[in-house]
């Protein structure tokens, strides 16, 4: 663990005392967002300290050249940026003339508290200036979920024993940039700005992307409870601000409510985005900001209904959770089919890009077991309604007969990464898609979406890897050469693994389907032919090929092999990496770590994960006892996987520490990062490790499996999950294990390997 100032509380996330040296990972920890836009917990007055500006709206970029690899045939010709929008959340404050600055300031007490239960921030101070005035700040916002283009902020100065010349000055500003630009190009074009009483907005337009985006705020500024209409609307070229000069007395208190957020064109046409977010900013003001947060205070009383793990007796472990559950509700909402879930979230910039496999591999499984069915469907259109785009990054390979290669980075399913070992070697992603349509398929029993959309999907993938394929005269079997698996430690290698099987097993799918909607509805598999081209020597060919696909396995040590070669290197654990030196990545050159043993992820073990019921238990033990020893886990994706195959195993406090490793990553800063942001994907895989992990739920043949096992550590867990329309919660303590029916039909569910019949409101045993 790095870090350790965070304080264990079940529902809070509590900084106290004020530290220059963890700012920017702070504004990373308390980040807020709504599914629509997000900021991070930059401080609303002037800090001249180091910091990490950044506000963000979602599926907004900015196609930024990219610098290297132009030469490469078929390099992306871009990087998405996810674009550093204008700062709304502003409040400048000088005090006696002089701006009141954290980094200048005396400061006596310091407090942050982010409240998960209602998705509130809290920020407190007790400074003295150095002019020598004290005061207190009191800052409270939100991000409202019941409207997604409102944000909320109470901010209140209270002096002490002397009173001072206050100048309030709450302002949007446009002049912003972001931190990783490659070419300083500028991002935003102001279209247009205005002030009208107390409501005020920017209009800026993305260069090359043209999206269009509102800025907006309105005020109100209150004395000791008294609104107060002495301001003034101040403008300059990308800024506007309202200016309140007041003198305020010792002990009295000034207080602005400032509503503001952003509208995008992704959201309302162009020529409405003014109006609209007038009405809203007015509304809000109107109702004042308690009233609204009452309000917010509602919403995730919802979200958390279905979403929450309730742990007990291990604080540090709950708070961990929530937080993941948390951050994962702020990123996605389900709401707009057009969205996707960023690595980063609304947290940073890292990773520019709305969607990796991370979407379907990790987080699917989260939404479509706290949501409704509706949301995992929105996740799998977006991936249908990207399929030509597939299809055209394909044809960047050669391929050009209706092959699909999903990019692995993509804002509109253009592939938009920068690295030609990611971009055309990591083509495994794929897969992950494909297992997102069949986990769709067996979880919520709708056939509907695999026949009318996802099997052009699944077609598509299959082709990819049918042509990607090559026969190997020495081995006798198809090969698959020159690419990157999941261990991103490792570029440009023949026949990994993983990358072998999961194409083996994405042909052998897309026959089985085929075959069931040959079965069932033959004129809908007629269609389905016609539509896609498809011929019977074609299905012959890939059935021909998955039976034939080599998959590298070492007699010896009874264990598949990570890739051709793999045997070569110097087998040293990860005992010997001094811990000076870790993490790797940061202190090693990329020629070490590629020729080192060490594995940054689950690789091999990631399809025991996806495809466990082609392996046995024997099997697993062997290669996860191999392969466990090397890996890093340096990718915030790893420790879930392990987690769950560690409780598979039954090594249930080893699964407890990959726990805590996931769960607490971006908490105790594992990999030394969190100041970039937080690693929003693989929070859902710390909602698996729990989930698929201690509580062994497993859908099988259309019924839901327990298999519950207790940490030493814990006292009890429960969580719940909506199958197929029901809402099941499971409870484990140290008694024993049971499922109880909270809301519709009765459901088949088997705990501990026993059936139980269900009806609503009964206890399950």
């Amino acid at each position: 663990m790095k870090q350790q100032f965070i304080q264990p509380d079940e529902w809070k996330i509590i900084e106290e005392g004020f530290d220059l040296d963890r700012v920017k990972s702070s504004e990373s920890i308390f980040s807020l967002g709504n599914g629509a836009m997000g900021h991070r917990a930059n401080f609303e007055e002037q800090y001249t300290g180091p910091s990490f500006q950044g506000s963000y709206v979602a599926g907004v970029y900015y196609p930024d050249k990219t610098r290297v690899g132009w030469w490469k045939n078929g390099y992306p010709d871009y990087f998405a940026k996810v674009l550093n929008a204008p700062n709304w959340i502003g409040i400048g404050v000088q005090v006696n003339g002089e701006h009141l600055d954290l980094n200048t300031a005396t400061i006596h007490s310091f407090t942050r508290v982010l409240d998960m239960q209602v998705g509130v921030y809290t920020r407190e101070v007790v400074l003295t200036t150095p002019n020598e005035v004290k005061l207190k700040i009191k800052a409270v916002r939100f991000l409202a979920m019941f409207q997604q283009e409102l944000g909320c902020i109470k901010y209140s100065i209270q002096l002490y024993e002397q009173g001072a010349e206050l100048t309030v000055s709450p302002y949007i500003d446009g002049h912003i940039k972001n931190i990783d630009s490659n070419w300083d190009d500028p991002f935003w074009e102001l279209k247009d700005q205005q002030c009208d009483g107390n409501f005020a907005y920017l209009h800026t337009k993305t260069f090359k992307s043209n999206f269009d985006v509102i800025s907006y705020q309105a005020v109100s500024f209150f004395i000791d409870g008294k609104q107060t209409k002495d301001f003034t609307c101040e403008q300059n070229k990308g800024y506007n601000s309202f200016v309140c000069q007041t003198k305020l007395l010792p002990n009295q208190t000034l207080v602005v409510e400032k509503m503001g957020g952003y509208c995008s064109s992704l959201q309302q046409p162009v020529d409405r985005l003014p109006d609209h977010v007038q009405n809203i900013a007015l509304e809000a003001l109107e109702k004042g900001f308690d009233a609204l947060l009452k309000s917010q205070k509602s919403s995730w009383e919802t979200v958390w209904k279905t979403a929450d793990i309730n742990i007990g007796g291990d604080t540090k472990a709950q708070q961990g959770i929530r937080f993941n559950i948390f951050q994962l509700n702020q990123t996605y909402t389900g709401n707009n089919p057009k969205l996707n879930i960023g690595p980063k979230g609304f947290t940073g910039e890292k990773y520019g890009g709305s969607t990796y496999w991370d979407t379907e591999a990790y987080c699917f499984q989260f939404y479509m077991a706290t949501k409704n069915k509706s949301v995992a469907e929105n996740l799998l259109h977006y991936r249908y309604n990207h399929l030509e785009k597939a299809i055209e990054n394909a044809g960047k390979l050669g391929f050009n007969t209706g092959e699909a290669l999903y990019p692995m980075v993509t804002m509109n399913g253009e592939e938009c990464h920068n690295e030609w070992e990611i971009t055309f070697e990591e083509i495994h992603r794929n897969a992950a898609i494909a297992y997102a349509i069949f986990r769709f398929e067996a979880y919520t029993g709708n056939k509907d979406y695999v026949e009318n959309n996802g099997i052009d999907v699944l077609v598509g993938i299959a082709r990819f890897w049918s042509k990607r394929m090559s026969f190997s005269q020495e081995k006798k079997q198809y090969v698959i050469l020159g690419v990157t698996g999941p261990n991103e430690y490792e570029n440009n290698v023949n026949n990994n693994w993983y990358t072998n099987y999961a194409a083996k097993w994405c042909l052998d799918n897309t026959l089985a389907r085929l075959a069931k909607i040959a079965s069932e509805s033959p004129e809908t598999y007629s269609k389905i032919l016609k539509r896609l081209y498809l011929t019977n020597s074609e299905l012959e060919q890939w059935k021909e090929k998955a039976g034939q696909v080599f998959l590298p396995h070492d007699t010896k040590l009874d264990i598949f092999l990570q890739q051709d070669g793999f045997l070569d290197k110097e087998l040293t654990d990860t005992s010997f990496i001094p811990e000076a030196q870790r993490p790797i990545n940061q202190h090693w050159s990329w020629d070490r770590i590629l020729r080192s043993p060490y594995i940054k992820q689950a690789d091999v073990l990631q399809g025991f994960y996806f495809f466990e019921d082609d392996f046995s238990n024997d099997q697993l033990q062997k290669n996860f006892d191999f392969y466990e020893p090397f890996t890093v886990h340096e990718s915030s994706l790893s420790p879930s996987i392990h987690a769950v195959l560690a409780a598979k195993l039954g090594r249930v406090e080893q699964a407890y520490n990959f726990y805590l490793r996931t769960s607490r990553l971006d908490l105790d800063d594992y990999n030394a990062e969190v100041k970039e942001g937080l690693h929003i994907t693989s929070m859902a895989g710390t909602w698996l490790s729990v989930v698929e992990g201690f509580g062994g739920m497993r859908v099988k043949n259309n019924v839901v499996h327990f298999n519950p096992q207790l940490p030493k550590a814990w006292k009890s867990f429960s969580f719940k999950i909506n199958f197929r329309g029901s809402i099941l919660e499971l409870f484990v303590s140290e008694s024993g294990s049971k499922v109880t029916l909270l809301e519709g039909q009765p459901v088949a569910v088997f705990l501990n390997g026993s059936a139980i019949s269900s009806d609503q409101n009964k206890v399950l045993t």
